[in-house]
């Protein structure tokens, strides 16, 4: 089961739709052969607006940029966050290519030309193998019959043609009201390998129909990505290619949100539940996993402090092991917790374990104590486990998102490039 856990918010309802929950906002996905593939699964998409959008945008912090990052990056700056499409591709990241910002430009084109829009005003992003050629051809030949196929009702068409080696398809979407205003957030992300925290992690496509100024979408995009896909790792390496961008096309009809204040947390708190949940669904679905883990870390003496110790014990190779054998192996965990570069008495430290099978308690005061193996088993042989980390009585509190690690990452990576 793949299939995450979703918390309810008060003021908030989940309702399908992904990137088209929003007013105005429509897609399309289509296998154009970008990749040979006998199975003909879709490698191409493209989201559109009714209208021009604020948009902003956040992406990988590794060195090794993928073109489409450094071509999505100029276009926002040029247009000063503005953006009337997002064109989307998987099969190949055109990364590492001579060729590369040439042909991701030549793709805004295409986008805009079809949108009768300028090419800075198109965002691309594109995931698959690094360091091979991305052919042109196909994509030139199946762009109209893309745009055409553009429908208040295609995400899901969307969502699957941007999946590599992820098994499930990734979309949320809220509804709520905002100043008397009927509005929406929804998004759709890929990912389940090549992913660690430090960006936004993965592709991700966010729209609304609230009006936010593109200055505000960016520090609310900036805001909930430390606290989201930031703190998401499935096997601790960060790709090249990793995007998230808003969209916010105002059809909601509430005044424009400019500055801080209570519009903006309410819509800063729909754009944490759709971004949440998407990081959950990439823990999960994470190559080869099993199951989805997530680690709470309470008592910290600040924000920072508490996310280092969670993302430490979720990058902990040995600990993703034992939560793979359903083992209770709780010094793996304290190891993880004491390696963290953050500043915190160990002594202090207690941990428990927890699954919708019950919760058990296995260390108090940095040291074991005593429980029932048996009992402990059954609680970890869920798909959905919680680990949760006092470190003493401050108010800092974090979580961090991942995965068990499995023979079949392995496999999966042992394989990649066929």
């Amino acid at each position: 089961m793949k299939e995450i856990s979703k918390k309810n918010f008060d003021g908030y309802k989940y309702v399908d739709g992904g990137v088209c929950a929003a007013k105005g906002f429509k897609a399309n996905g289509l296998y154009c052969g970008i990749k040979e593939n006998p199975t003909k699964k879709p490698d191409l998409c493209l989201v559109e607006s009714d209208v021009m959008c604020s948009a902003a945008g956040v992406f990988t912090q590794n060195k090794v940029k993928g073109a489409p990052v450094t071509v999505s990056q100029k276009n926002l700056a040029k247009t000063g966050g503005k953006a009337k499409g997002f064109i989307l591709n998987s099969k190949n990241a055109n990364t590492c290519n001579a060729d590369g910002e040439e042909k991701a430009y030549k793709m805004c084109e295409m986008t805009a030309a079809k949108m009768g829009v300028k090419p800075e005003e198109i965002l691309i992003a594109q995931t698959g193998v690094i360091g091979q050629i991305l052919p042109l051809e196909p994509i030139e030949a199946k762009i109209d019959e893309l745009y055409e196929g553009l429908s208040y009702e295609g995400n899901e068409k969307a969502a699957i043609a941007i999946m590599t080696t992820d098994t499930v398809k990734k979309e949320v979407a809220v509804e709520f009201e905002l100043d008397g205003k009927i509005c929406h957030v929804g998004g759709m992300g890929k990912g389940s390998g090549m992913i660690h925290p430090n960006m936004a992690t993965t592709l991700n496509v966010i729209t609304t129909d609230c009006a936010v100024s593109s200055e505000m979408l960016k520090k609310a995009l900036t805001d909930i990505v430390k606290i989201t896909y930031n703190c998401l790792s499935v096997d601790g390496d960060q790709s090249t290619n990793d995007t998230c961008a808003v969209m916010a096309n105002g059809l909601a009809g509430n005044p424009e949100i400019t500055a801080e204040g209570e519009s903006y947390e309410v819509f800063k708190k729909a754009l944490y539940i759709v971004m949440m949940n998407i990081t959950k669904m990439l823990a999960k679905d994470g190559e080869g996993a099993t199951k989805l883990l997530e680690c709470t870390v309470t008592g910290a003496k600040n924000l920072d402090t508490a996310i280092i110790v969670a993302k430490s014990v979720i990058c902990s190779p040995l600990f993703k092991c034992a939560m793979f054998g359903a083992d209770a192996n709780w010094g793996r965990i304290l190891c993880a917790v004491g390696y963290a570069e953050a500043d915190f008495d160990i002594n202090k430290v207690d941990v428990s374990l927890s699954s919708k099978a019950g919760e058990i308690h296995v260390c108090h005061n940095g040291a074991g104590i005593e429980f029932s193996e048996e009992v402990v088993k059954t609680v970890l042989l869920e798909d959905e486990i919680t680990i949760s980390v006092s470190i003493g009585d401050g108010n800092g509190t974090a979580t961090a998102w991942g995965c068990d690690l499995t023979y079949d990452y392995v496999k999966i990576n042992g394989d990649y490039r066929s």
